[in-house]
């Protein structure tokens, strides 16, 4: 735990540096770059889709060639670069379209050049840290004794937890560093957070445990494809020469065929082990066959490393649609607020710094789950987990279905409130309508976020091979990133779809008010509902591999 304790410390500052920017970026794209509301909205979800993709790079280089602490350490570096080069170009007006001044044209050439180059060396640094942060943490504990895997199943639970903790500075004081005091200055600061970040993760250096690296997980398992595929036509075509050889009166062989046959199927087979599961079978042959290339032969334990990887994927590929959903805080969301009264009292409070009413809950909730709600739940279902992390992923993919039903809601009232104030073509003035009725949406999305990334991060670890637990957590950032590219794909369908010569696309122009935003909202309900029961179909067939976990 005290290993732990450093890495927690570091996500905390990690997440501040990332967060006080991703979350308030689309709003210095659309007032600083000059982009329109759905140019910012589809840059920004490519942005956090390639940070949250090259997650998969991290963990690839931490299974296979370095360790998750090297990586980590290489990653902060490069998110320090980036974040140097955007605070510059925030510092300096002649580094800004049209020197900073207003009206002006969106960002074009050298500037727009540096801007992407910045904005992309802090995608790459965050990939590293988040493919190799959560390992490093989760690879402190022993998981030989049940109570290294109560605590490492703690950790991941705090890790969020301090997720949220970075998260709730960044949305609050960054943030409102940036509406008030200039980009530069926010910049600044998420510069200094990363940058500290170094030394706190290497005073922790003395109490690591580093796995020593394992080689390539994505050789293994395209060594595994590659034998299965060449093995199964090998055994294909001599089952078939030994049949036709029995069948022709020139080959006559003693016996009859049935016996011919079934010394075929036999000679198949005399190489397979006994511990080769019946689970997707036809990879079995790439350990049965001994003739194969010595390059391709594989064993049975990589063989059966595979088959946990590929079961997994299914998992994976049902919680894109819920990143999708959360996707639409850092776009749609903020920009929603941003027309609405925003103020507190005498306080005025960013949009961006909607997300403090999720983050919040998250910190209140996370440790009521793991001290209370776990162990009531261990108790009662007899099992050392309590309830399992498919069964928390499903709590999340439903509350995001929620979410986006309250959302097209809430955007049907903020219409109304326009139209019925006279504001619906005026998009400079605020509405007469307060932005916490957007916060209902956060709430529920962050709740979702809380139990889906949680139950992920652990799932993944938990049930991946030892050599390959990098990779496979970072396929939980992974899908964040997959949910993020398919916002900006549905939006593009959306439009190419509702566009017509007689009819604007539901989501476009330069006024939020003649969006048909609450169409697409509810679009992304039946989407989210669909995606659900594709879950379930899953998660009840899946069958889980580690100690103390009930099957669903």
């Amino acid at each position: 735990m005290l290993a732990a304790f450093f890495v927690l410390v570091v996500e905390v500052m990690e997440n501040l540096a990332f967060l006080a920017n991703a979350s308030n970026i689309v709003v210095y794209m659309g007032k600083f770059m000059h982009f329109s509301p759905s140019e910012s909205a589809i840059n920004v979800t490519n942005f956090m889709g390639t940070a949250f993709l090259l997650a998969l790079v991290g963990g690839f280089f931490s299974d296979a060639l370095f360790t998750t602490y090297h990586v980590y350490l290489v990653s902060a570096l490069i998110e320090f670069l980036g974040l140097v080069v955007l605070t510059i170009q925030a510092r300096v007006p002649s580094l800004q379209p049209c020197g900073g001044a207003t009206p002006c044209e969106e960002v074009t050439g050298a500037k727009a050049a540096m801007f992407f180059v910045g904005l992309y060396l802090v995608a790459l640094g965050v990939g590293g840290i988040k493919g190799s942060l959560p390992a490093h943490g989760a690879e402190q504990f022993d998981e030989s004794t049940p109570s290294g895997r109560k605590q490492r199943s703690t950790f991941f639970n705090y890790f969020v937890f301090c997720l949220s903790c970075g998260a709730l500075v960044a949305v609050t004081f960054v943030v409102w560093v940036e509406d008030n005091k200039g980009w530069q200055w926010g910049f600044g600061i998420s510069t200094i957070t990363i940058f500290l970040s170094i030394p706190v993760f290497l005073s922790g250096s003395s109490t690591y445990r580093n796995k020593i690296p394992l080689g390539s997980p994505l050789t293994t398992i395209l060594k595994v494809l590659i034998a299965a595929s060449v093995s199964s036509c090998i055994l294909k075509d001599s089952s078939n020469a030994i049949v036709n050889m029995a069948s022709s009166p020139s080959n006559p062989l003693p016996g009859n065929n049935n016996e011919q046959e079934d010394a075929a199927k036999a000679s198949n087979k005399e190489t397979e082990d006994e511990t080769t599961s019946n689970t997707l079978k036809f990879l079995n042959s790439a350990a049965q066959n001994k003739a194969i290339h010595s390059s391709i032969q594989c064993t049975v334990q990589q063989v059966e490393d595979v088959k946990i990887v590929l079961k997994m994927l299914p998992i994976f590929a049902c919680t894109i649609m819920l990143n999708c959903c959360l996707a639409q805080l850092n776009t749609f969301s903020i920009e929603q607020a941003s027309t609405m009264n925003t103020k507190l009292g005498s306080l005025n409070i960013p949009p961006a710094s909607l997300p403090v009413f999720p983050v919040i809950f998250i910190m209140i909730l996370a440790p009521i789950y793991d001290h209370i709600i776990i162990p009531f739940a261990r108790k009662t279902t007899k099992t050392e987990m309590g309830v399992t992390h498919l069964q928390r992923v499903g709590i999340g993919l439903v509350l995001s279905i929620i979410a986006m039903a309250v959302a097209a809601i809430v955007e049907v009232k903020r219409k109304n409130v326009a139209t019925n104030s006279g504001l619906i073509d005026d998009a400079t003035k605020r509405l007469p309508i307060t932005f916490f009725w957007i916060a209902f949406q956060y709430l529920f999305l962050g709740s979702a976020d809380l139990f889906t990334l949680a139950g992920l991060l652990e799932f993944f670890f938990t049930e991946a091979p030892i050599k390959m637990r990098s990779l496979a957590t970072s396929l939980s950032w992974a899908s964040l990133a997959m949910g993020y590219y398919l916002s900006s794909v549905i939006v593009s369908i959306v439009n190419g779809i509702t566009g017509s010569s007689s009819h604007k696309p539901w989501l476009s122009g330069t006024n939020l008010n003649h969006y048909h935003l609450e169409r697409f909202y509810w679009l992304m309900c039946v989407l989210s509902g669909l995606n659900f029961l594709h879950f379930l179909f899953w998660a009840i067939k899946y069958k889980y591999r580690g100690r103390g976990i009930s099957s669903e």
